[in-house]
């Protein structure tokens, strides 16, 4: 009965690499298979045992299921529009095996205009009700702008009108193109518009080739940090607190930002209770020996710009412009780890618009 009881106890093997969790998937799939395929119990036999073992992994990973077909099932593992998340869910199916019932995609598909219909409080979103416009802006010409106009938009209804618009776009154009591509969105009435519309059939073929002549503008632009001019600024907040920040001069200056796009902010929280709001000296030369660390795995001799920092209120933060968000992401998630007052952000800025204020 001993001997029993510990086979009925014994634990499931924790997941701690991308084969742990397909290993345990490839031992599960043939039920979870005709779990999907029955379309019985698929919470509580599919969905609340695959969560879990993607949460020990790591947290934001999303999951969509569904038959191809009578023989294939699909699992899209997706970040949800999270930038942070996204090149996590793309390694992981990238780490998948083969299976013969299974299809496993990364982030959700973009799909055909005429099998994109969605429903949401009462409105319909489909081709035949949405239309948009291209704000173009001479001052940043690279932004790719937009203003989508639903028949039914009004001030109102804009809260059910804009999520449902969100959840039409993001399964039209597929989660990365909509998560990554677009710079802005806007939303008017039908009657505040009084130039073209263009069908929203046309966005997918629009942001396409914006982004491919961006790219090609700025294919192979980089910019070597080695002699640039840096300026300290200090300034006293309203608290009586100091601000010291120490930015790359040239940087600000360089007429070529948007080669750059993609802006990360490190977050360091200190104790600066007893220093004006300003590190200690050994601190300090932690915050340091962090910032170190953060530079030499993104150099900008790969596309990643140191723009300087600011101390304040017992907050390091740290700044960067990135030709891409993928390894900046995967680098802070491990710096995160293991330095647990480390916070990121990552963000699409095109014209730094965050370092205004330091201009």
């Amino acid at each position: 009965m001993g001997f029993l009881k510990r086979i009925l106890t014994k634990k499931e093997k924790s997941i701690q690499s991308y084969s742990d969790f397909w290993e345990w998937f490839t031992n599960n799939e043939d039920t979870f298979f005709f779990v999907v395929k029955e379309h019985k119990n698929i919470e509580s036999d599919f969905f609340s045992k695959l969560s879990p073992k993607l949460n020990q992994l790591k947290k934001g990973f999303f999951f969509l299921t569904g038959m191809l077909n009578d023989n294939t099932a699909e699992l899209i593992l997706t970040a949800d529009g999270n930038i942070k998340n996204i090149a996590f869910a793309e390694d992981l199916v990238s780490a998948a095996p083969n299976f013969d019932n299974w299809k496993i995609t990364a982030l959700k598909p973009s799909s055909d205009i005429k099998n994109v219909s969605i429903k949401m409080d009462g409105f319909d979103f489909n081709k035949d009700n949405l239309n948009f416009i291209f704000n173009e802006n001479k001052e940043f010409p690279d932004l790719i702008n937009i203003t989508i106009i639903h028949d039914n938009y009004t001030e109102n209804n804009k809260s059910t009108i804009i999520n449902g618009t969100y959840i039409f776009l993001d399964n039209y154009l597929g989660e990365l193109h909509f998560t990554t591509i677009i710079d802005d969105i806007n939303f008017v009435p039908k009657k505040n518009i009084d130039r073209e519309l263009i069908s929203i059939d046309k966005l997918k073929e629009f942001i396409n080739w914006r982004e491919k002549e961006f790219t090609e503008k700025y294919d192979g632009v980089m910019h070597n940090t080695d002699n640039d001019s840096y300026v300290m600024m200090e300034a006293e907040l309203n608290s009586g607190n100091m601000l010291i920040a120490v930015i790359n001069k040239d940087l600000l200056n360089w007429d070529s930002k948007a080669s750059h796009p993609w802006i990360l902010v490190v977050e360091i929280e200190y104790d600066g209770t007893k220093n004006n709001g300003m590190p200690n000296e050994e601190t300090y030369q932690l915050l340091n020996t962090i910032e170190d660390e953060i530079i030499k795995e993104l150099t900008d001799f790969d596309g990643y710009l140191n723009i300087g920092r600011q101390s304040a209120d017992g907050i390091r933060e740290i700044y960067f412009a990135c030709k891409d968000f993928r390894k900046p992401s995967k680098i802070l998630y491990k710096m995160e780890q293991k330095y647990p007052l480390l916070h990121f952000d990552l963000y699409k800025d095109k014209y730094w618009q965050t370092f205004k204020r330091f201009e």
